[in-house]
């Protein structure tokens, strides 16, 4: 059997975020073979500035997020939503590890994004733009991966059916077959 490691990136910094709790219960309820790393220090990276992004000096918290990422089989955004789109510390996090162009540490791998926010949407639109982003910075957004509830209708740390589909997003990501997208 083969092992896989899921780098998330949490879109929240609050120590207390639902979508941290939810990505923590991900990380302990992962399949078996499966390895959740929450990636940490997202809100140490200084903003993307091209003049920081130099083999020379490049900022040291950039740099361990570009490994992680890098080492990582597959990635999972678990993110709220902010006035309708990304966190902008996630959106960092992709401009960052979007480069250098054509060869980030996103490029060819399998990319999924989930995750709770109290209004009626449950964050499909930061979870769209999250997608689009990851993409375009040439992750393979599996379209399958998508879980955008609403934390006004259910209490998403215990609901059952909100716990299955996230679960479920997790199986259906380590399941993606790396050779389609070649």
């Amino acid at each position: 059997m083969t092992h896989t490691t899921i780098a998330v990136l949490v879109g929240s910094l609050r120590s207390d975020s639902v979508n941290r709790k939810l990505a923590e219960n991900l990380r302990d309820q992962a399949p078996e073979g499966v390895t959740v790393e929450l990636v940490d220090g997202l809100g140490e990276i200084p903003f993307y500035n091209e003049d920081l992004d130099n083999p020379v000096d490049i900022p040291a918290a950039a740099e361990r997020l570009r490994k992680e990422v890098g080492a990582a089989d597959r990635v999972l955004a678990v993110t709220p939503e902010y006035n309708g789109t990304m966190p902008a510390v996630l959106n960092n996090a992709i401009d960052w590890l979007s480069r250098p162009y054509g060869a980030g540490a996103l490029v060819g791998k399998p990319f999924g994004v989930v995750g709770a926010t109290p209004t009626p949407y449950g964050g499909k639109w930061a979870h769209a733009d999250t997608a689009r982003s990851a993409g375009i910075a040439g992750a393979v957004v599996v379209e399958d991966v998508t879980v955008s509830q609403s934390a006004l209708e259910v209490d998403v740390l215990t609901d059952p059916d909100v716990l299955d589909r996230l679960n479920a997003a997790v199986r259906t990501l380590v399941d993606y077959d790396t050779t389609l997208a070649a």
